[in-house]
């Protein structure tokens, strides 16, 4: 099927209390927005068309970083929904296919509920998406009959009858585009706010001749963020659902409620979670590894078997192989860490290769950055690496290498090689007890002075 995706994400969001527009607010660690384009993208789209307004520069970067193909178009003033999806008729030019509008800050809009709309198409010319509201409050109406969908009543205009129905609006619908742009174009701002309604067009539709329908979804599905508390129980649900998927599919979690997902974390069955552990965007598990607590991991992946934590960070472009160690309070970015190596305690490994089997010993840290640019650090297969080592990049430890406790290694160390850089040890005979005779008597001097 031939879709196109209409997001509207260009209003302000005033009761948010941000100068950040609305959209763009995180949820799991990802924008509203893309959480509606990742469920919009679930169809395939040969187009997506975001409609920008406040703040569209930000809104503009953040749809193209996650869909570069988007077009973005612009609504200067905010004049309604109706208005706002209009001005994405010339970048549809020309596509026969379907359109389904969407809202940027509805974000739990699931995939089969999209496939439903798409599907019911084939029958109607309209297709609203609705929901059964355990408190319909104010919001409009659908008056069905069947599976037709005779008009939307809003609430201030809705008689009591009408307003005993549960079935409300969500706002999204779905149609052919060419046909969407024509019924815009007939839609008037003929009512208290002066603004063009998207849902106008099914009584103008109705009117014509043509057929209307209501497709159904959770309530949950439907939820709109409009305040900083809203945005707060949606992160719930999102994680409260997440959870419990990854669960259903076969991930152990000890303590699921303090393990915080992020909107596209992947974790393999047989993986364990342990408690209080938290993933940023872009982390990938593989099955039977373990994530130990108080660890925080993003952009990063995680092999079959390895081990991480607990307090372990693993930042962007850290890649672990199968079988790897990383233990408490180790730091690991932008580092390819070969099968079976070890870095358990207490280190930084950054723009580094560690190769397999590798030992690096606790307080390792690969000194890679020199105030402007970043070097890399290559450690070979079945190095071994002195605790308190400093490596200085650029830098390669050979095959099999071993460097001493507390060196600072400046230069290659060849396969097989031992590398000591640290001064020689003087001990001074009796210099200790010298020392600190004469430190007690300052120490004393200094007391009765004050007395």
């Amino acid at each position: 099927m031939n879709i196109a995706l209409i997001i509207l994400a260009a209003g302000k969001g005033t009761r948010m209390e941000s100068d950040l527009p609305k959209v763009l607010h995180k949820i799991a660690g990802a924008p509203m927005l893309a959480h509606v384009m990742k469920a919009g993208n679930s169809l395939e789209p040969e187009k997506v068309v975001v409609v920008a307004g406040h703040g569209a520069d930000l809104v503009t970067k953040a749809a193209q970083d996650y869909d570069p193909e988007a077009t973005i178009v612009l609504q200067e003033e905010q004049l309604g929904t109706g208005h706002a999806a209009m001005q994405a008729r010339d970048a549809l030019a020309g596509f026969e296919g379907d359109a389904i509008v969407m809202f940027g800050d509805t974000p739990f809009i699931s995939q089969d509920t999209l496939e439903r709309m798409a599907e019911a198409r084939a029958k109607h010319d309209v297709v609203v998406l609705g929901f059964n509201a355990a408190d319909p409050a104010k919001y409009g109406r659908l008056v069905t009959e069947g599976d037709t969908l005779l008009r939307i009543v809003e609430f201030k205009d809705a008689s009591d009858e009408e307003r005993a129905i549960t079935l409300c609006n969500s706002g999204v619908l779905c149609a052919s585009a060419p046909m969407l742009f024509d019924l815009l174009d007939q839609v008037n701002n003929d009512n208290a706010s002066g603004e063009y309604y998207l849902p106008d067009i099914v009584g103008i539709a109705r009117d014509k001749g043509m057929s209307a329908t209501a497709v159904t979804c959770d309530e949950a599905e439907t939820l709109g963020i409009n305040s900083r508390a809203e945005l707060a129980v949606a992160e719930k649900i999102f994680q409260t659902k997440a959870r419990a998927d990854l669960i259903e599919d076969g991930v152990y979690m000890q303590a699921p409620d303090t393990v915080y997902l992020s909107f596209d974390t992947v974790i393999g069955r047989d993986a364990e979670i342990e408690p209080n552990v938290v993933f940023g965007p872009g982390v990938t598990i593989e099955s039977n590894a373990q994530i130990r607590a108080f660890s925080h991991l993003e952009g990063c992946h995680v092999s079959r078997g390895s081990v991480v934590g607990p307090y372990a960070r693993l930042r962007p472009g850290a890649e672990l192989a199968e079988d790897v160690r990383i233990g408490n309070f180790v730091e690991v970015k932008n580092a390819q860490i070969d099968e079976g190596a070890k870095v358990n305690h207490l280190s930084y490994i950054g723009d580094a290769h560690v190769g397999a089997g590798s030992n690096i010993g606790a307080g390792t840290i690969t000194c890679n950055y020199d105030g402007f640019f970043k070097h890399k650090t290559e450690i070979g297969a079945g190095a071994f690496i002195g605790s308190n080592t400093m490596l200085v990049a650029p830098v390669k430890i050979g095959v099999g290498a071993l460097t001493g406790s507390g060196s600072v290694i400046t230069k290659s160390v060849p396969d097989g090689a031992m590398a000591l850089a640290r001064a020689p040890q003087d001990n001074k005979e009796g210099r200790a007890t010298k020392m600190f005779d004469i430190l007690k008597a300052k120490k004393a001097k200094s007391q009765k002075d004050k007395s």
